[in-house]
């Protein structure tokens, strides 16, 4: 190893990654992690709390959740050739990624705030907003395919993609918590609506401040304009390559176990995906008031989601990608599955307090884990359509299923009390996890190409 590859190898420890985001490419993949974690539970989970204080039955806000599968297969790794290939008008000084981001928060705040002025009872009701909540995701997944693109090949080695991952990810968690925590206070005090707003202008502040400071990966830039200039996407040859293209690198670099990979990424989220849209019903029907969720949610959840995000990058820069996953599968499933107390304890603050903290805690080891070593298994000049495939894929049977998980507890609940239900439900959300774990399991053994620690020397 050469002297100037022994210094790209440095090690991170924690000092290290709270310090690095005194850099600015780091301190920016933060804020473009924060802003692309602000719209998701807005038209998620938030979303079903806002419906359940209206009144919505749960099996209706389960079903609307599936205004998110357009973040799932086949439509993100479907339209991620064309946020990787097409050159916008107007924009496309700014660069690939960068044009593609700002257009794609353009559209986020405008959606939010035509939620906000619409509301559930409204105009069309439930139509009208569920349409425009899936105007909101389809133009959050679109961000997601230009900034994992941009985390990814703005990175100079694994080391640095561990890096940006744990920045991205900490940014993330936290808009998470924001729009999770912080809004339930505002929605308590100054209603739905204008706490929707409130996230639109958060988001074009931090959002529009990242991209316009950041910097454009000038290699995967190039190698975008050689692309076009050889075979335009509008050409047979040039739509085959944007296409078809990323999908047979990826399995011509991975062999067979790709198809294993593929299939224990679709399954790794599922207990997170599936206890999503009743958690939030779940607090209302305890009893629970807004000031008093937010409360605990941001000051209990935010260190340990910044307690796994740290953790979990640790964890897989001295153990590997596969070591981590399983160990993210592990803490995942059990943090899903200790729901079952607080429904089942009633409205107790610590048992409500303890959860709040094994589940941030554990969803976020668990992401960083997965994010790390998808972001792992791309190639540069078709690093969004594949990084769109992976995490796609990871949604589709999560954001698929979610949808039933109203009907479940409904369907519990007719033979059982409404928190017994809620109980066997959540528990049977972390047991999801199960098939998961046995295919890392089966990928360790098989001990494929990424799985190395990225600071290993």
């Amino acid at each position: 190893m050469t002297a100037a590859a022994a210094q790209d190898k440095k090690k991170y420890g924690l000092r290290e990654i709270v310090t690095s985001l005194g850099q600015p490419k780091v301190a920016n993949m933060f804020a473009l992690g924060f802003a692309s974690g602000l719209p998701f539970l807005l038209s998620g989970s938030t979303f079903g709390y806002w419906l359940r204080d209206e009144g919505t039955a749960l099996t209706a806000i389960g079903f609307i959740s599936w205004v998110q599968l357009v973040y799932a297969f086949p439509f993100k790794p479907l339209w991620a050739p064309v946020v990787d290939r097409l050159n916008l008008p107007f924009l496309g000084s700014l660069g690939q990624r960068r044009s593609w981001v700002l257009l794609a928060q353009i559209v986020i705040a405008a959606g939010l705030i035509a939620m906000a002025i619409n509301g559930p009872s409204g105009v069309g009701g439930l139509t009208t907003i569920g349409a425009l909540a899936l105007l909101v995701a389809f133009a959050s997944t679109t961000q997601d395919i230009a900034v994992d693109a941009w985390r990814i090949e703005g990175a100079r080695n694994a080391d640095e993609l561990g890096l940006f991952t744990s920045s991205f990810q900490l940014g993330y968690r936290i808009a998470l918590l924001v729009t999770d925590a912080m809004i339930l206070i505002s929605a308590q005090h100054l209603g739905w609506p204008t706490s929707y707003v409130l996230i639109a202008a958060l988001l074009c502040l931090v959002g529009f401040t990242a991209v316009l400071k950041g910097i454009e990966p000038q290699d995967a830039e190039a190698v975008i304009k050689a692309k076009e200039k050889a075979a335009p996407l509008w050409t047979p040859r040039g739509f085959s390559d944007a296409v078809a293209g990323p999908f047979i690198a990826f399995f011509r670099t991975h062999g067979v176990i790709a198809v294993v990979m593929l299939l224990m990424i679709s399954l790794y989220r599922l207990p997170d995906f599936m206890m999503g849209p009743m958690a939030a019903p779940l607090y209302h029907d305890l009893g629970l008031s807004k000031d008093t969720v937010g409360f605990v949610r941001a000051s209990i959840g935010l260190p340990s989601a910044l307690g796994g995000i740290a953790v979990g990058g640790l964890f897989v820069l001295k153990f590997g990608y596969m070591r981590g996953l399983i160990a993210g599968a592990i803490v995942q499933a059990l943090a899903v599955a200790s729901y079952a107390f607080l429904a089942l304890a009633g409205p107790n603050m610590i048992v409500f307090g303890a959860v709040m903290a094994a589940d941030s805690f554990g969803i976020s080891f668990a992401g960083v884990a997965l994010v790390t070593y998808m972001s792992s298994l791309t190639s540069l000049g078709y690093t969004a359509t594949q990084y769109a495939l992976m995490s796609s894929t990871y949604a589709f049977f999560g954001k698929f299923l979610k949808g039933f998980s109203g009907a479940v507890v409904d369907s519990l609940s007719h033979t059982r009390t409404l928190m017994e239900a809620y109980a066997i439900f959540f528990v049977a959300s972390g047991a999801i996890g199960i098939p998961a774990l046995l295919l890392c399991l089966v990928l360790a053994a098989r001990r494929p190409s990424g799985d190395q620690a990225p600071a290993a020397a």
